[in-house]
């Protein structure tokens, strides 16, 4: 990425435009976090509620305090061992901080983006940068550059191609605001690696409708179009036994080997049983699937423990249809 581009995207951003940038989770829609106006066209391209708050992406931990008030020592312990990285700190707002951020509540998603090209943009701009995953509400989010094109064609200004997204998978989302850490969304840093750093046990909300509303928390999110089932290993061979001609083709995504494949019009992928890399794979495997308008696309449920506790929410919520 050249510096005549980052001057441009910030350039845009300064004048109320949108740039879809690259972090190292997924691409964000960016928009500048101080301007109503840029905010709504960010609702506005993404058709997403008014009451689904944004997370504000921030270059520097100094800026921690230029949108976050009572900021407990928990969360500079957090900033200092995740940031630059995928860990969004839920604090309490600045009065000066926009509703449209914050989706009405008092408090506010904080995050420092890991990936060169994010971090050189918000740098270049100089402010907050509101960036929600550069996708339509409720689909797959993109973790390419040709996937934000797919997904918001010419709504955006500006799109900075980064490559592809290193971790694959939204950010975990850790509200500090009470006496216990609670994540309200999964992602790849664990609640054991947030305890190991401050000492307190964080806990896992497993509520369906968190007191906090956060980014992801739609019964159906991160989905394809295509009607994707969510089945454990032993069930999918005598599933797709059953399936009749109009119910073809279809496509299986597992994390083992497929046993016993018979049927024709089975399109089967294989990811990793390891789940940084699966996570890595996972929407881009989905999306492609999408797109070669399967009947149906069939996952295996993934393993019960802690690393894959993001990956479990993504494949419950996008098979929630």
């Amino acid at each position: 990425m050249t510096v005549p581009e980052i001057t441009t995207a910030a350039a845009i951003l300064r004048a109320g435009g949108l740039v879809a940038m690259p972090t190292e989770t997924v691409y964000g829609l960016g928009a500048d976090a101080c301007n109503e106006a840029a905010l709504r066209k960010v609702f506005s391209a993404k058709e997403r509620p008014f009451d689904h708050p944004l997370i504000v992406h921030i270059a520097e931990l100094s800026q921690m305090n230029d949108w976050a008030r009572e900021v407990p020592p928990t969360a500079l312990r957090l900033a200092e061992a995740f940031w630059p990285g995928p860990l969004t700190l839920i604090l309490k707002k600045q009065p000066h901080v926009l509703d449209i951020v914050t989706g009405g509540q008092d408090t506010i998603g904080l995050r420092m983006p890991r990936h060169p090209v994010a971090l050189a943009l918000l740098k270049a701009f100089g402010g907050g940068v509101a960036a929600p995953s550069a996708n339509k509400f409720t689909h797959i989010s993109p973790t390419t550059a040709a996937a934000v094109r797919e997904e918001l064609a010419d709504k955006v200004d500006l799109i900075l191609d980064g490559g592809d997204c290193e971790v694959g998978l939204e950010s975990t989302i850790v509200d500090l605001t009470g006496d216990v850490p609670v994540i309200l969304r999964p992602g790849m840093i664990s609640a054991e690696a947030l305890t190991n750093v401050i000492g307190i046990k964080t806990l896992v909300s497993r509520q369906e409708n968190p007191i906090i509303r956060v980014p992801g928390m739609h019964h159906l999110h991160y989905a394809p179009v295509t009607k994707t089932l969510l089945m454990e290993m032993k069930d999918i061979p005598v599933f797709l036994q059953s399936l009749q001609i109009n119910d073809l083709p279809a496509a299986v995504v597992t994390y083992h080997q497929l046993e016993g494949q018979q049927i024709k019009h089975i399109h089967h992928v294989q990811l990793s049983n390891e789940a940084a890399s699966y996570a890595h794979d996972l929407y881009r495997t989905l999306r492609e699937l999408d797109n070669q308008k399967f009947k149906c696309i069939i996952v295996e449920a993934v393993p019960a423990s802690s690393e894959w506790d993001a990956i479990r929410d993504r494949l419950s919520k996008a098979s929630a249809g």
